[in-house]
């Protein structure tokens, strides 16, 4: 019987390259979509964000420091909270926040928090491609069996196996 993946496990193997956005330098993934592949996984995921008790906006602000908007995600009743600082369209601080940078600042932070939880991760730990499931090492046994199949299934074997070079080199010069 196999393990059951966590939540982290399986959110960080989903491939978010096609649906990444980029601006400057910096990398951005759709709220929209990444909500969207966390709900296909995790229907009862729910995020919430805070809202000020006196102004009533999804923000705080601190007098020259700027203005915050904080989320958290729950997914599995595991709960992670998130923080990011509203953010001029040149990535500065903004000091007298619009309501555009604030709602843009609340998705942005939803997104950051679902990373948190493992989807679009390696995006923000500056990688190109999630983490991959390491494969099986052939085996003298599996190389020799290997010998004795057809050119399709060394194919197969050296895309599905990790080889070693004199295994791979004996493979390659058995199907030329």
């Amino acid at each position: 019987m196999s393990k059951q993946k966590s939540v982290f496990e399986t959110l960080s193997a989903v491939n978010v390259n096609d649906k990444v956005e980029k601006k400057g330098k910096l990398s951005y993934l759709s709220w929209a979509w990444a909500w969207g592949e966390v709900k296909k996984r995790y229907p009862d995921a729910d995020y919430w964000y805070y809202k000020d008790d006196e102004t009533k906006l999804p923000m705080s602000f601190v007098s020259e420091v700027g203005g915050f908007c904080y989320t958290s995600v729950t997914i599995n009743g595991n709960t992670l909270p998130m923080w990011l600082p509203i953010l001029d369209n040149r990535n500065q601080t903004a000091m007298k926040p619009n309501a555009f940078q604030i709602n843009s600042t609340l998705m942005r932070c939803l997104t950051k928090n679902l990373a948190m939880h493992g989807l679009g991760h390696y995006i923000y730990a500056g990688e190109d491609l999630p983490a991959q499931e390491s494969k099986p090492q052939l085996t003298k046994s599996d190389l020799l069996a290997v010998l004795k199949g057809t050119k399709e299934n060394a194919r197969e074997v050296l895309t599905s196996y990790e080889v070693n070079d004199e295994y791979k080199q004996q493979i390659i010069n058995k199907f030329k």
